[in-house]
């Protein structure tokens, strides 16, 4: 079954695709009904082998995704040099037919790509990630200024049930880039009165924080909340043992 997506909504240039995959369509059995995409999640690997080819037919892609081995870090691969599954948390490319890929559930997948089209990114943020620095170090690997770039921040955990101990907000404060930046982090996070030290985590505004600290102001998206929308999006923190959504960027 072609595997069902949503667009990103931002003005990327017209040589810019993005897409994200929905966990309709697809022929994944339960509990990861039914558009999972990930190896890892120990469904059966030749229905997600169907699934993956499915979304390049479904895309009219020029190429498999580049399919990454994501592990909560800060390194990213050049996409276009990039063999087998390399371990990493986000790729770039300034090549046509080439897509980078993140998959997500829960996790926060952040597209970039800069005004005059020459060059994107796709990036797998969960708070590990953004707290080290990825989001930073993905806007040094463009030839533009961060001024000239565009993000869009994908479907990932709302703050209204993204809860997190202290220890989290405390790593993003030994983290901040500044004064602004620190104040934005604290805004981030609130304090859940009836639990001692827990913390409501908003992803989508320390992904706006730390982009900002980068220069980059041109974001959209972070509409979504992966753990209320079970038909949508799958979520590690709704169900364990579950499936991932997969966002895309290219150049065409």
């Amino acid at each position: 079954m072609p595997i069902d997506v949503i667009t990103p909504q931002w003005p990327a240039p017209a040589n810019v695709a993005a897409a994200i995959t929905l966990r309709t369509g697809g022929c994944s059995r339960e509990p990861f009904e039914r558009s999972n995409l990930a190896l890892h999640v120990e469904d059966n690997p030749e229905d997600v082998l169907v699934n993956r080819e499915s979304l390049v037919q479904s895309l009219e892609l020029p190429a498999q995704p580049l399919w990454l081995e994501q592990c909560h870090g800060t390194d990213l691969a050049y996409a276009p040099e990039a063999t087998g599954t390399p371990r990493a948390d986000g790729s770039y490319s300034d090549q046509t037919g080439v897509v980078c890929s993140v998959l997500t559930a829960d996790c926060l997948p952040v597209l970039l790509c800069d005004r005059a089209g020459s060059q994107v990114a796709a990036v797998h943020a969960g708070w590990r990630g953004l707290c080290g620095g990825i989001l930073r170090k993905t806007v040094t690997t463009f030839k533009q200024a961060p001024e000239q770039l565009l993000a869009y921040l994908g479907p990932a955990i709302g703050p209204q049930v993204f809860e997190v101990g202290g220890e989290v907000l405390q790593a993003f404060l030994d983290n901040a880039q500044n004064r602004h930046h620190q104040q934005a982090i604290e805004a981030a996070f609130t304090l859940q009165r009836s639990k001692a030290d827990k913390y409501l985590a908003d992803l989508y505004a320390l992904a706006r924080a730390e982009l900002a600290a980068s220069g980059v102001t041109r974001v959209y998206g972070g509409e979504y909340c992966t753990y209320s929308d079970p038909q949508r999006f799958y979520s590690y923190r709704r169900e364990p043992v579950t499936g991932r959504n997969a966002s895309l960027i290219w150049l065409r």
